[in-house]
């Protein structure tokens, strides 16, 4: 059971961001290699990884479901189940990638040549997201495994997984977009395949560290016998919200960056240069949340209810504390920033003004998430999803007025993103403040 002494809140927390910081890393790598080798290749991987990001987070929200499932067993000290649980969502991860392998190769590829102005720009996104979606089978292990180490707050473990995955993608970036070190010279696909070959590395260190860990306590173990319907049953009811949540936040983002890209290139390049650093920011804000779940979900287990507003008020003062220190420079040098993506001096006055404008949406969602967290960890993840379909019916609709029939300049038409944390916030006060939401079996 964690404690609420802020050090162990951190202890937690920081590897956690730190994960997410690595990611961050690699994804602005990738744009910093391709906006150097060829501008429509930079912006069809911002655009294509948008389509695979928004899919994969279909793994990601079955995940997190088991997450909160193992976190609440641990508090109720039922650790005999977690070996079901694990195996059981091990089987679901199987059914679900397929179904999103052969979406990608047969289905999304429609779809962008449908919405691209640009025959080109939709070419090289579909070369590109065909390639990705290779990356979703070592991604079902390895999602299964950070559940059960986030349940168990050992949050260190993931953090060696992202160094190691995230130094191989840069090395093979390198190697195999500009064809270095006796590589081919594979450019935009080569970044695709430089990810997939990196999760499939660090999938198996994974693997590797939980053979490990397993020797020296108790810990989880893939059987067919350990398959469950009662688990996958859980896993499902309270998985499928995150992951419809998930799909339709992302989705939607990806949404308007093709409304974007109708606007012009110039538009969509500036908001590229937005999007591979907006991820930075969500560093922190990723890593208290999956830490919120975790708290929630024991301490609810455990019966300590009493504790909620404690963990909830000290989680949100070290997010808010985090924006603040770690990127204060979106504010004051936002040129900083820009240079690293995208050194281009077309983009930089305008990219660096769209950035500075932004960071009061990021202190936003900070404070915001802490509470949607709250909802998700307790298992209420139904209530969780009406939440983000409120809010991305909210960002539609005014994304639309903004870009389609006001013809908003792009600086405005990004004001959006306040709309959208500021009314996940709101909604979510409101049904914490007014409904019974303790009592939730999971």
């Amino acid at each position: 059971m964690l404690d609420l002494r802020y050090r162990t809140l951190l202890s937690v927390a920081v590897p956690l961001m730190a994960a997410t910081f690595i990611q961050s890393v690699v994804m602005i790598t990738d744009s910093s290699f391709l906006s150097r080798f060829d501008i429509a290749s930079y912006d069809a991987a911002g655009n294509g990884g948008l389509i695979y990001i928004a899919l994969f987070v279909a793994i990601a929200g079955m995940n997190e479901g088991v997450q909160i499932i193992m976190a609440r067993r641990i508090g109720e000290g039922q650790h005999h189940e977690l070996s079901s649980i694990f195996s059981s969502a091990l089987f679901l991860n199987v059914i679900l990638a397929t179904l999103l392998f052969l979406g990608i190769q047969f289905v999304v590829p429609s779809i962008i040549h449908g919405a691209a102005r640009s025959s080109e720009l939709a070419t090289l996104e579909t070369t590109f997201t065909r390639i990705r979606g290779l990356g979703f089978f070592p991604a079902i292990i390895s999602a299964a495994i950070n559940a059960y180490f986030y349940a168990r707050g050992k949050t260190g473990i993931v953090l060696i997984y992202a160094v190691l995955m995230a130094g191989t993608n840069i090395f093979l970036d390198y190697a195999l977009i500009y064809g270095e070190l006796g590589f081919p010279q594979w450019g935009l696909e080569g970044a695709g395949y430089a990810s997939v070959y990196a999760e499939s590395i660090g999938t198996l260190f994974l693997i590797y560290l939980l053979v490990l860990h397993n020797r020296k306590s108790r810990g989880v173990r893939f059987a067919f016998r350990e398959i469950a319907m009662e688990n996958i049953g859980r896993i499902l009811k309270l998985g499928s919200p995150i992951l419809l949540q998930g799909i339709v936040a992302l989705s939607t983002w990806t949404v308007f960056f093709f409304w974007v890209e109708q606007i012009g290139e110039y538009e969509l390049t500036v908001s590229q240069n937005i999007r591979a650093l907006y991820f930075l920011a969500f560093v922190p804000i990723w890593g208290f949340s999956a830490t919120t779940k975790t708290y929630i979900s024991q301490y609810l287990g455990n019966k300590d209810e009493a504790s909620i507003r404690i963990i909830i008020q000290r989680i949100q003062l070290m997010t808010f504390a985090s924006l603040l220190l770690l990127f204060h420079g979106v504010f004051f040098y936002p040129e900083a920033f820009i240079n690293i993506v995208n050194k281009n001096p077309i983009y930089l006055e305008d990219s660096a003004a769209l950035l500075r404008f932004l960071y009061g949406s990021m202190l936003i969602y900070g404070l915001s998430n802490v509470f949607l967290a709250t909802i998700s960890g307790s298992g209420n993840t139904h209530i969780t999803f009406l939440i983000e379909l409120v809010a991305v019916t909210l960002y539609l609709i005014f994304a639309y007025l903004f870009i389609k029939v006001w013809e908003y300049d792009i600086y405005w038409v990004w004001s959006v993103e306040y709309i959208y944390f500021a009314s996940t916030g709101l909604l979510s006060i409101v049904y914490l403040s007014f409904f019974n939401w303790k009592q939730k079996v999971v």
